[in-house]
């Protein structure tokens, strides 16, 4: 019997359709029982272990962790800012970053290519709360030439990785 086995990956490793699969349970409820994920990928808990713990050595998966909806802990509104910064040297990108990652409203910060530098997605109760994010944190950190915001209206789609 002649095993089609697709592998998918690059050098740090090598994985296949199976294993996507794990990784789609895992995604949807990181809480199943290895006897749960092997029912639903076909394989027994043991080869589903040992399939898992090759991802989690491998850094496919990073860590373990909980999805909590902003909204439900008061923060309804969600900001997307887009930064240019004065200068481009490696200490101020460094400093700018490093500024950034102290600020917990700040969920996400990307250095981008094109017209802006960052795209920073911020968790704000409402405008007035924003307001004060602006002027007590961002706005304090030196080296901002220009910023942009734009409230988000309503989040269409959202997900962590493309598993096919």
């Amino acid at each position: 019997m002649k095993i089609n086995r697709q592998i998918i990956g690059d050098n740090e490793g090598s994985f296949d359709k199976t294993d996507l699969a794990i990784l789609r349970v895992l995604l949807l409820d990181s809480r199943k029982t290895l006897q749960e994920i092997g029912n639903e990928v076909g394989l027994s808990p043991t080869s589903c272990w040992t399939r898992i713990k090759k991802l989690e050595a491998t850094g496919v998966i990073k860590r373990y962790t909980i999805d909590v909806d902003p909204g439900k802990l008061g923060y309804h509104d969600s900001v997307i800012v887009q930064v240019t910064l004065e200068s481009h040297t490696d200490e101020t990108l460094y400093d700018f970053g490093r500024v950034l990652a102290t600020i917990p409203e700040i969920q996400e910060a990307y250095l981008v290519s094109g017209d802006y530098d960052y795209y920073i997605r911020i968790a704000v109760r409402d405008t007035r709360d924003y307001e004060r994010l602006l002027r007590e944190k961002l706005y304090k950190i030196p080296g901002i030439r220009h910023s942009k915001s734009h409230f988000v209206l309503r989040v269409l789609k959202e997900t962590s990785v493309p598993l096919i």
